[in-house]
């Protein structure tokens, strides 16, 4: 989560996630951390929030701060791997929802009712992964997700980030490719972080590729990957990474 300007309220740190393809394991669920490492469930470990939209189940949440800490977006996948009866059945990155789920609290207590947001090019087969930065140059949102390309027609296994922009996450520029790796390689996952001056986002491509940019439009440059910082997790191994600050520390 984007951290608060006012760094004198900041409590700890909450993680929105899914837990995996049961039948209740495609909803939000939240657990609190005071140190960034360890990791409480709450309410029960039973979900927070639930899609009642779409295909009634939500994976890869993101929550975002707005930047003037008025209230707080929650984006989500618009997928059930369940209700689709399993990866093997599911056809997601073909027959996928172009729709993201949004939903909306002033105080992480109260929520909106879930909505649904159609972001995605008509002729992708899915919108997985949103996330979303605050762009200061520009003053409004940039949104991002994966998407497979030319899907309606062809198998889906090409996947690529599309980004729009918003300043009120309701209303949207139309969806334009942001990062692509080819038209036959995948691209999935990409998270994003400001520090000093500096953009940095990880991907997933292969590997997790680590970029910066002076600008969230601008060129990007790579800059390390796991691989080179000498973690050896490649491949299926490794995928959704994810920035955050820790509290009080430059870090």
């Amino acid at each position: 989560m984007q951290n608060s300007k006012n760094t004198e309220s900041l409590y700890g740190y909450l993680f929105v996630h899914f837990t995996g393809e049961q039948e209740d394991g495609e909803q939000i669920y939240f657990a609190l951390s005071q140190d960034g490492l360890h990791w409480k469930d709450l309410n029960r470990n039973q979900p927070v929030l639930r899609s009642v939209v779409g295909e009634q189940g939500v994976r890869d949440p993101f929550i975002l701060r707005s930047v003037d800490d008025s209230c707080f977006y929650l984006l989500a996948t618009d997928l059930s791997i369940y209700h689709r009866g399993g990866w093997q059945n599911s056809q997601a990155t073909i027959t996928g929802s172009r729709s993201l789920i949004i939903w909306e609290s002033p105080d992480l207590v109260h929520w909106s009712e879930p909505r649904m947001v159609e972001l995605a090019p008509e002729e992708a087969g899915c919108a997985w992964a949103p996330e979303a930065i605050y762009d200061e140059e520009e003053g409004d949102y940039l949104i991002f997700w994966a998407s497979s390309r030319d899907a309606r027609a062809g198998d889906g296994r090409g996947m690529h980030i599309y980004c729009c922009k918003t300043q009120d996450f309701r209303t949207f520029t139309p969806a334009e490719l942001y990062i692509t790796r080819g038209e036959q390689r995948t691209i999935i996952d990409t998270t994003m972080i400001k520090a000093g001056d500096k953009y940095f986002r990880a991907s997933c491509d292969g590997q997790i590729t680590i970029e910066t940019s002076d600008r969230l439009m601008g060129d990007w440059k790579v800059i390390s990957t796991l691989e080179s910082l000498g973690l050896t997790l490649t491949g299926k191994d490794v995928e959704g990474p994810e920035f955050f600050k820790f509290n009080g520390e430059e870090k």
